[in-house]
């Protein structure tokens, strides 16, 4: 009860503050027909595709909802590897600079668009967003919001749409995962490792092989049955312990292990590529480590894969967001992990919290594979002030490269959430 009366104050702080402002803006809006035009928020923006350099923390004119869309006032938005990729320009088709990035966030509804049904001003929300989540307030369609239980956090929400609908759609709607199964996940100590482990919980007699760095072992032993460092050969290890391998492969690395992969599938098994981390190696794009990543990836024969029963699939979910209007088909996969939420079944893990003015030490840290779950920016945290030094508005000429000594200063200095 406590908890939900802090949630509630909290609340109407919001909307205190929410009027205050209007009243101000009115008030200096005397004999001016354009007060909404000075409204502005703070925002991360990449400037331009490359290094940790090309962020920074600016004002930009605040959103307003269109017709059909929510506006946001953001508590907390969650970081992905997908955001490091974007950083330096290492997608397809990559959207022009300046852009804030950021594909998920959590906060509170402050204003709706034309049309919109089903949800109030004061709701405490989750949501995907093509781009633009880094921010103090986003807007996005309603058929990508969904309202967050009473007793979840607003850092744990912005932890889980990215994760536990990949790691759910993978399993059950792509792998058809079912009782007495196998499954072997790369990066296991990550996200949605860690929401692959939860979620393979939930169904009886699962084995659970992983692969993580070495110094995560400890915190993450007890998530999956077999861990194995990700510089070993778990090719033996896997077969070492089941002769006959796996029956879901899911690779987020590419490269090389998608020949590992594939060697490891029982008859009927099943290889999911949905990511690619091993292009990337330095702070910016390698061409190099592009190319070397493609050369490594096996040839795949359609006639092999007839001949030894053996399925491969790729699964982007921001592609089956926002490219293939597959949004009907994630709001029931949500509905369902919400339950699981509920029930007490799966629960977010949350690595940190860091200030928008610390973005860079937090893409740092999950360049590095330091992170065990989710890093969240928290729109509300004051920066470390050793942290924001860099990260706030600055010209272009006057920001230099980042100091990677430095920088796992900072990380060992971070408060982490246990």
């Amino acid at each position: 009860m406590a908890k939900e009366g802090a949630q509630r104050a909290e609340e109407t702080e919001q909307m205190i503050e929410k009027e205050g402002g209007k009243e101000a803006a009115e008030g200096s809006a005397a004999g001016s027909l354009r007060a909404g035009d000075t409204k502005e928020m703070r925002a991360v923006v990449l400037s331009a595709f490359g290094g940790l350099n090309k962020l920074r923390v600016s004002k930009k004119a605040m959103p307003e909802p269109q017709e059909g869309e929510l506006k946001i006032r953001v508590k907390a938005c969650g970081l992905n590897f997908i955001d490091l990729m974007v950083r330096q320009g290492n997608i397809d088709n990559p959207p022009k600079t300046p852009l804030v990035p950021g594909f998920e966030c959590s906060g509170i509804v402050e204003a709706l668009g034309d049309s919109v049904k089903g949800f109030e001003i004061g709701d405490r929300v989750m949501a995907f967003v093509n781009y633009n989540a880094w921010a103090e307030v986003v807007c996005t369609p309603v058929e990508f919001v969904y309202k967050i239980p009473d007793d979840m956090s607003f850092s744990e929400a912005a932890a889980f749409p990215m994760n536990f609908v990949t790691a759910y759609m993978m399993l059950f709607e792509v792998a058809n995962l079912r009782e007495g199964m196998s499954v072997l996940v790369h990066s296991a100590g990550g996200g949605v490792g860690q929401a692959v482990a939860q979620l393979c919980s939930t169904i009886p007699n699962v084995t659970v092989f992983g692969t993580a760095s070495s110094f995560k072992h400890e915190a993450i032993k007890d998530s999956v049955t077999h861990l194995f460092d990700r510089n070993a050969d778990y090719v033996q290890e896997v077969k070492r312990i089941s002769a006959d391998g796996v029956d879901i492969v899911l690779d987020c690395l590419c490269g090389e292990n998608t020949g590992k992969g594939l060697s490891l599938l029982k008859p009927l098994g099943t290889y999911i590529l949905y990511g690619s981390s091993n292009m990337v190696t330095g702070e910016t794009k390698s061409f190099f480590s592009f190319a070397k990543s493609w050369w490594q990836v096996e040839k795949v024969n359609p006639i092999k894969l007839y001949e030894e029963n053996k399925v491969i699939a790729g699964f982007s979910l921001l592609n089956l967001l926002f490219k293939q209007n597959r949004s009907g088909l994630i709001k029931g996969v949500m509905d369902k992990l919400l339950n699981l939420y509920s029930s007490k079944k799966i629960k977010p893990v949350v690595d940190s919290l860091w200030a928008l003015e610390e973005v860079k030490e937090a893409m740092q840290r999950i360049h590095d594979r330091g992170n065990i779950g989710k890093l969240i920016l928290d729109v509300e945290k004051a920066p470390t002030p050793l942290m924001a030094n860099d990260s706030t508005e600055t010209s272009e000429a006057g920001e230099e490269e980042e100091d990677h000594e430095g920088d796992n200063e900072n990380k060992e200095r971070m408060p982490f959430i246990q």
